[in-house]
């Protein structure tokens, strides 16, 4: 019994020594929230960012649990329409990731993004700890002192809460309903904006 309880305590310490082999192989993955109007809009240049892992669009920052489109459509869940992002600090910082925010919304625009109206279409960054929280702080105030928009710059910084993934057909809109998108996309006016405040750069 010794001798076969001692061969078993060897397997298991090289199990785990493989196990954290495998452990030291795997990215660590983190995770950014952002709201800026129309999720359809959110995730094709997220989607095409190096670093990027994965992305859900959904609906966070209110008080409606399990919330439909139709619910947070109408202005009264306190949700905003937002992306959730799945990435690999190693290969792009979310510096890089708020870079790319503030470069495809309005930021000062109140409780609206382009053609769409409504408290679910603010522009919000939800950070998931005080270092994202930190940087969105300072990446927030060097923009508003760049001198690039007339405006304030509004968007929120707030602690992230609870995400809820949008239905299935939102998932990826722009993939899936390519014409349709493309319909609402061209005439929303978020290109034009962009080119007006960003084609400098």
């Amino acid at each position: 019994m010794g001798l076969l309880r001692g061969m078993l305590a060897l397997l298991m310490l090289i199990g785990a020594g493989i196990a954290q082999g495998r452990d030291m192989d795997v990215p660590h993955l983190e995770k950014a929230t952002f709201a800026g109007g129309c999720f359809w809009c959110m995730q094709p240049f997220f989607d095409h960012t190096k670093g990027v892992q994965s992305t859900v669009v959904g609906y966070t920052g209110g008080t409606k649990v399990h919330p439909t489109y139709e619910e947070v459509s109408s202005g009264l869940t306190g949700h905003t329409e937002a992306i959730e992002i799945t990435y690999d600090p190693k290969e792009v910082s979310y510096e890089k990731l708020l870079n790319l925010y503030w470069r495809n919304i309005d930021p000062t625009a109140v409780n609206a993004q382009f053609v769409d109206h409504g408290s679910q279409y603010s522009t919000i960054i939800f950070y998931h700890n005080q270092e994202q929280k930190a940087i969105a702080e300072k990446s927030k105030a060097r923009l508003g002192a760049s001198g690039r928009f007339d405006k304030p710059i509004v968007t929120q910084i707030l602690e992230a809460q609870t995400f809820y993934p949008a239905e299935d057909y939102h998932q990826k809109y722009y993939e899936k309903s390519k014409s349709r998108y493309n319909m609402y996309h061209d005439h929303s006016g978020r290109e034009e904006f962009i080119e007006k405040h960003w084609a400098k750069n």
